[in-house]
């Protein structure tokens, strides 16, 4: 059966490589067609289109992050849980609502042999994949759902694997009647007093408080093309200066980057991304990131879980900075 690939999606900046790729498919096609060797040039346009890949990827702008943070193709929760997993078994339902929240996924799981419940946001591939999964915004029964998990886990001393990938939680009028506040605020309580250890990781966009719903824990790891923002740039844009059109200028005032998050030491672990962002190589993105969690996971369950309470809530205080005027 004949396959076909996938076109790729190109970010705007990205189009001086895509042009340079496509030039040497030229020279690639017309070599063939008159039988030339030109092994030697296209090795050295292929050298330079690495270079300018990298060169690209280095030094991103806020906002041009903020493009790879949402690429349609970047890995999501379900596929790094069964990249990363041995056996997965999701599980549905708040036991309140009587639904279940496509846009916060949630299941047990074994971790290098160690059972551990592992829960997320959940983005959509292609339009009618993002409409049933709201586009990642989880609801309140999302939240609930998620604590519902993190209580199982505590329960049976299974450790908690957070995947935080929102633009924010959901902002409908509907979501408002059904407690959107209340859920959230009680999952931030809740998972302070959590005795299983709680790696969190921002696997794309960790947007306000519906990043927040689940993203309470002793470790918090972030790709480096990932954001972690109270607002979105958009919405604060619109919010100070009645301008979305300024998102850029809002990304870099926002501090939103795994740079900014380890600068500000609110971020504990910085993973790196292959060249080209996790949607380029999601192999080796999940690679990373399971080598990470083991490395984290192993040193936390070193602590006694008393312990691991206190640093986690005295982690929590120490974020922030302020200064008072004379």
């Amino acid at each position: 059966m004949a396959t076909t690939e996938k076109r790729p999606i190109l970010l705007d900046f990205e189009k001086p490589l895509a042009e340079l790729e496509s030039r040497i498919l030229q020279i690639q096609a017309l070599a063939e067609d008159n039988d030339v060797d030109v092994s030697v040039q296209i090795q050295q346009l292929e050298s330079r289109a690495q270079q300018l890949r990298q060169e690209i990827f280095s030094s991103l702008t806020p906002a041009q992050r903020i493009q790879v943070a949402r690429h349609p193709r970047r890995p999501s929760t379900l596929d790094y849980i069964q990249a990363i997993s041995e056996e997965w078994v999701e599980l549905h339902g708040d036991r309140r609502s009587g639904k279940d929240d496509l846009a916060l996924v949630g299941g047990v799981a074994r971790f290098n042999g160690y059972p551990v419940v592992m829960l997320g946001h959940q983005k959509g591939r292609d339009t009618k994949d993002n409409v049933a999964r709201n586009f990642g915004m989880a609801s309140p029964g999302g939240y609930r759902k998620a604590m519902r998990l993190m209580e199982h886990a505590n329960r049976f001393k299974m450790p908690i694997f957070t995947f935080i990938d929102t633009p924010g939680a959901w902002a409908g009028l509907e979501a408002e009647e059904m407690g959107q506040g209340e859920a959230i605020a009680y999952n931030l309580r809740e998972m302070f007093r959590l005795d299983s250890p709680i790696i969190c990781t921002v696997i794309g966009e960790g947007g306000s408080g519906g990043a927040l719903g689940i993203g309470v824990g002793d470790r918090l790891l972030m790709f480096e093309h990932s954001v972690y923002t109270v607002a979105s740039p958009e919405a604060c844009a619109a919010i100070l200066w009645k301008d979305a059109g300024r998102a850029s200028q809002a990304a870099e005032a926002l501090k939103i980057t795994a740079w900014d998050l380890k600068n500000l030491g609110i971020l504990d672990q910085l993973l790196p991304e292959p060249t080209g962002g996790a949607h380029a190589n999601p192999i080796k993105a999940a690679e990373g990131l399971k080598a990470a969690l083991k490395e984290n996971l192993d040193m936390l369950l070193t602590i006694p879980p008393e312990q691991r309470r206190q640093e986690r809530y005295r982690k929590f205080r120490q974020i922030g900075v302020f200064s008072e005027a004379a």
